[in-house]
Formats: structure tokens, C-alpha cells, sequence
């Protein structure tokens, strides 16, 4: 299961219409060291266990020849599982001791939903508060791209941006990393005392659950994205009370998870 099909919202010249767009899957992999939780990655579901293996190696968990046993203790059908790894007590590296935090979406009860409605869900979901007007995304990313001067320079960086909710741009940040870049806008609005002026998120690359995720802590009720976005990005963009967009170029942008009402 590398993609799923996905409702959304396609606008063209200010035209919408319904498509079914291939996402490709973000799921949770949970990984056990003998039998004791290690961590929680995201991941497309597929090739688990070399990814298991190369992380470890990455980690300096286990760097040995051997190959290791496997166990699959959990596998659903929203691409979560979980998968137990064997490895001797007298084998495992210095780095099993800095032990990653897991991550609470791995019970994701809401992954999977396809459709363009919002979810039902408990909880407080942030308020998209004004009408907004899909005619204003193109001139918002011509903003962002003329203050990207790394990316001038090299082509190899990133770019977030945060604007108001009359399409002020506040700030544009770049890194090598898309999620860097939008911590970046995030801590700068805070040192400011200003992030509770950002409305919109733009990101110059593909958006994930993570990025999802630190727009919803951050109370920033829309984001839009140049390139794709993941099946868990989308779910947990409905589960959040955030408006997702992606594939924005030009006069074109798709809209996966909303409750705006399109001028």
C-alpha cells in the first residue's frame, strides 16, 4: 500500500471541481527492541524491515553482520504496525540510550478517511475564521519566492512563510530542512510575541503529518503547500480543523481537508 485515492477540491482559474488524487501513504511504524517500545517513526508502509535495519545501523543500535529476527506484533489495515526486533543484550550499541519519544498518533483512529468532509472528532478544532479567497494563493507564493535568497543562490533550500488573515506577509524563513524552515517562522513570531497573527502557512515543498502537527500547536488554521501531501497529513488535517492545500502553482491548487468558503 504505497498511495490512496483522496477526494479533494481542484481549483483552476478560480473553477473548482472534484477529483480523486493518488496521496501517498504516511503511517505509523511502531519498532520494539526486545519486546520494550524504542520509538515511533512515519513512514510509507513498505520495506519495514530494511527500514528497521538501516535505522538501526544510522542509530548505532546494532552494527553487526548478522541479521537480526523480526517479528510483526501488529499490522492494520490504515498502515499501522508494529514490529518487534531480536537483538542480544551484549550486542546493542550506545545509542539504544537516547531512546526517541513516541509519538501519540500511533492508535491514529481516523487514518484512512478518504473523503472530503470533516471528521468527527472530540476536542477542540482550530476556527478557520474569515471567507478566504483562493485568488489571493498566487500572489502569496510570489511574495514568499521573491524573499527566498538562498534559494536564488543555490537551489537546494527550502522556504516556510507565515502571512495574516488580510494576506500581509509576516515572515519568510529558509532552511535545507522543510520542517526547520517552518519552526523557524514559528520561533521567530514567538520571540515577537506576534504568532497569534499568523493565519496562513506556506511551504515551498510536500507536507507531511509533521508539518500538520506544528501547525496545529502554533493555532495556524491553514496551510498550503507547492507539492503533494501525505494521507496522514490530510486525516489529521480534518481531525485538527485545518484547511489543507496542496499542488498551489500558478492558477492551480487542490484543496484535501476544508471548510472555506471559496470567493
Amino acid at each position: 500500500m504505497q498511495t490512496l485515492k483522496y477526494e479533494g477540491l481542484q481549483i483552476t482559474n478560480g473553477n473548482p471541481k472534484k477529483v480523486n488524487d493518488a496521496l501517498v501513504v504516511e503511517a505509523a511504524l511502531q519498532i520494539n527492541i526486545n519486546n520494550e517500545p524504542y520509538t515511533v517513526v512515519m513512514r510509507t508502509p513498505g520495506d519495514d524491515f530494511e527500514l528497521i535495519r538501516g535505522l538501526l545501523f544510522a542509530e548505532d543500535i546494532y552494527k553487526y553482520k548478522e541479521n537480526l529476527t523480526f517479528e510483526v506484533i501488529e499490522k492494520r489495515e490504515n498502515g499501522f504496525s508494529i514490529v518487534n526486533v531480536s537483538i542480544p543484550k551484549k550486542l546493542i550499541g550506545k545509542g539504544y540510550l537516547n531512546k526517541r519519544t513516541l509519538l501519540s498518533v500511533s492508535s491514529c483512529g481516523i487514518c484512512g478517511k478518504q473523503k472530503l468532509e470533516d471528521i468527527s472528532v472530540t476536542g477542540s478544532k482550530l476556527e478557520n475564521g474569515f471567507n478566504f479567497n483562493s485568488h489571493k494563493i498566487e500572489a502569496m507564493f510570489s511574495e514568499m519566492k521573491a524573499n527566498q535568497e538562498t534559494f536564488d543562490l543555490s537551489g537546494g533550500s527550502h522556504a516556510a512563510a507565515l502571512f495574516s488573515n488580510n494576506y500581509k506577509l509576516l515572515i519568510v524563513k529558509e532552511d535545507i530542512g522543510r520542517h526547520n524552515a517552518v519552526d523557524k517562522v514559528i520561533g521567530a513570531q514567538l520571540n515577537l510575541n506576534s504568532l497569534n497573527k499568523s493565519n496562513c502557512l506556506l511551504v515551498s515543498g510536500r507536507v507531511s503529518y509533521e508539518i500538520i502537527s506544528k501547525a496545529f500547536i502554533a493555532k495556524i488554521p491553514y496551510v498550503i503547500a507547492v507539492s503533494a501531501c501525505s494521507t496522514l497529513a490530510v486525516d489529521f488535517a480534518k481531525e485538527f480543523g485545518i484547511t489543507l492545500i496542496g499542488f498551489s502553482r500558478g492558477k492551480k491548487a487542490t484543496i484535501y481537508a476544508s471548510k472555506i468558503v471559496l470567493k
